[in-house]
């Protein structure tokens, strides 16, 4: 024990709270929305009250939830992991009956004024289970095969929920999430190997159950495929998007167009261009330079959410820190692989500037988590 937290001790236990609060990451947060908040005026044409207002507002809202969560002991999280799984769980249920359906998709549940995506809490509460569940674990079970099954049946039961609303992004997440806690816990790479084979081989039969009359995925999805691999081929139509995405990013150059100079998003060529496509805005107006320095943000933010998880001698806080990191990871690796074209246009937004209240608000708490799991840690 440092000679700093031995004076602390003498401290009054709220204050000494914020003091172990972890500073950097709430500033790395707070640049990352600011940088949301600037893109967004940028996309409205200049209009704060457009998105950048009630994104301000949204952020105030869920930094207050981020300080409540972490100030709440992490034994108490622990204590909820199952309980929030099973109401997520239960609230994706009933999306399948009472969700309310927007962009040919059937994935919010409206409670009164409030319209909330359970499939986004799904993310961080599967987290919280799996955490809960190894922590409980004896490491010497953990590789063994009725061991690794149950973690497997937590993690698809929701992603078959999510599939039929259909989200296909959004269950690609849960599984690859799931997984990384798997993997920090500790289970066999034979397993991940055995996996990765059978994706292959899944990748395989869903290609060759096109057109026929056991097709396993939608239309829809099917277009996404053939637009990822040659979205020239239809350039005003399903490929429209993509590539007026990669126009932006390549116009862009090295220093960008400035703000609020970007031609592809105000003259309305980008689509979804306050959402999903917000990254082509930033990198056409900021260019390399302005894409980088956000990579470099969420860089910081998993580095000293792994630092965290590294130090604490806590299994399920650590395991929770992983987990909640390599979730905030797959938001933005897979959003800008999206917008450049690497893979599928899956609807992923880009955590803390896309514009939306669900995926902000989930993404502060479980940074509570982080935080209650760093405040708490044994000294």
């Amino acid at each position: 024990m440092s000679y700093l937290e031995s004076n602390l001790k003498t401290v009054p236990t709220g204050i000494r709270k914020v003091l172990y609060l972890n500073w950097p990451l709430v500033f790395l947060l707070a640049a990352v929305a600011c940088t949301g908040f600037l893109m967004l005026y940028s996309v409205s044409g200049g209009d704060l009250a457009t998105w950048s207002e009630p994104q301000m507002k949204r952020f105030g809202v869920g930094m207050a939830a981020m300080l409540v969560v972490g100030f709440t002991p992490i034994w108490f999280w622990r204590n909820m992991s199952a309980v929030a799984y099973l109401i997520a769980l239960l609230l994706l249920v009933a999306v399948e009956f009472f969700g309310a359906i927007g962009m040919g998709a059937q994935r919010w549940l409206e409670i009164g004024p409030i319209r909330i995506q359970p499939s986004e809490l799904m993310k961080i509460a599967m987290v919280m289970f799996l955490a809960a569940y190894y922590d409980w674990l004896p490491p010497e079970r953990v590789s063994r095969p009725l061991w690794v099954l149950v973690p497997v049946v937590l993690i698809l039961l929701p992603t078959f929920l999510v599939l039929t609303q259909p989200d296909l992004g959004t269950a690609v997440m849960l599984v690859m999430g799931g997984g990384i806690v798997m993997f920090a816990a500790g289970v066999s790479l034979w397993y991940f190997g055995t996996v990765i084979a059978l994706v292959v081989a899944l990748v395989f039969t869903v290609m060759e159950s096109r057109g026929t009359d056991w097709q396993l995925l939608h239309d829809y999805q099917y277009k996404r495929i053939d637009t990822f691999l040659d979205p020239a081929a239809d350039p005003l139509g399903a490929g429209y998007n993509i590539m007026q995405a990669q126009i932006a990013l390549g116009s862009g150059g090295w220093s960008g167009r400035g703000f609020m100079q970007g031609t592809q998003s105000h003259l309305n060529f980008l689509p979804e261009k306050h959402t999903d496509f917000i990254f082509t805005t930033l990198a056409e107006e900021f260019g390399f330079v302005g894409a980088f320095s956000l990579l470099m943000l969420y860089t910081g933010i998993i580095a000293f959410c792994l630092y965290s998880a590294l130090v604490n001698k806590d299994r399920y806080s650590s395991l929770l820190t992983i987990g909640i990191a390599g979730t905030f990871f797959l938001f933005f690796a897979i959003n800008m692989a999206m917008v450049m074209g690497l893979m599928p246009v899956v609807g992923v937004p880009l955590p803390l500037v896309s514009y939306g209240g669900t995926a902000m608000m989930i993404l502060l708490a479980a940074f509570g988590l982080v935080q209650s799991a760093h405040i708490h840690r044994p000294r």
